[in-house]
């Protein structure tokens, strides 16, 4: 029997339980995260949303048959033709405008998690790529069930973040979210303990580099 995506999780289970349950998603939860820190973290995920729409077109480069080429494909269409333009309508609700994201640099902590996936995506193969992005794409579904199992967090109107954490948890997203657990389940089945001893090298930093981008918007760090 092979590898599984859980297998990367267990490998990793400290820094995965720091990234899912780190402060900022507590704060989300709870709804007593300060604004300027979400406003923040808002700006930055829109910049890190492009990049991600770059690491979907590596995919497509390094996709080996015609169904992996389109799941890169509506991978990139997904990121470019619906989260952006809803990212743009969030923003606009927390008053940041499509001209102040286009001209807003990258924070440090931005620059660090993106270029780390494109470069493990250009060096490696399609399965580096793609558990370079697991926890993005994989975590923050996690994140959002985690969140409604939580007795401290508050939905509704009385939380200002209620509408973030329905979007990770609702059907969609967690289609996707499932989509790829199982990609990557019957990929790592395929793969030999060595390869698996450097996937998990690659998880583990981008999971670090997570929390990081979390902890970014709690220092609203440049």
């Amino acid at each position: 029997m092979g590898y599984r995506f859980s297998d990367l999780t267990d490998a990793c289970q400290q820094d995965w339980r720091a990234y899912l349950e780190h402060d900022f998603v507590r704060g989300l939860g709870a709804g007593d995260l300060d604004e300027d820190a979400f406003r923040h973290y808002l700006q930055q995920d829109y910049l890190f949303l492009i990049q991600f729409a770059r690491a979907y077109a590596l995919a497509a480069y390094k996709s080996r048959d015609l169904t992996e080429l389109r799941q890169a494909h509506d991978g990139l269409k997904t990121i470019l033709d619906v989260e952006l333009d809803l990212h743009l309508g969030y923003c606009r609700d927390w008053g940041i405008t499509e001209e102040d994201l286009a001209t807003l640099p990258e924070a440090r902590a931005t620059l660090a998690y993106t270029r780390y996936v494109l470069d493990a995506g250009s060096r490696g193969d399609l399965l580096d790529l793609r558990v370079a992005l697991a926890p993005c794409l994989v975590g923050y579904g996690e994140i959002a069930r985690w969140l409604n199992a939580q007795p401290f967090t508050v939905r509704g109107d009385a939380n200002p973040y209620d509408a973030w954490i329905t979007m990770y948890e609702g059907e969609p997203f967690q289609a996707a979210m499932h989509a790829e657990r199982a990609w990557l389940d019957a990929r790592l089945a395929e793969v030999t303990p060595a390869r698996f001893d450097g996937l998990v090298r690659l998880f583990r930093d981008a999971t670090r580099l997570e929390i990081d981008f979390w902890q970014m918007g709690l220092d609203r760090a440049d």
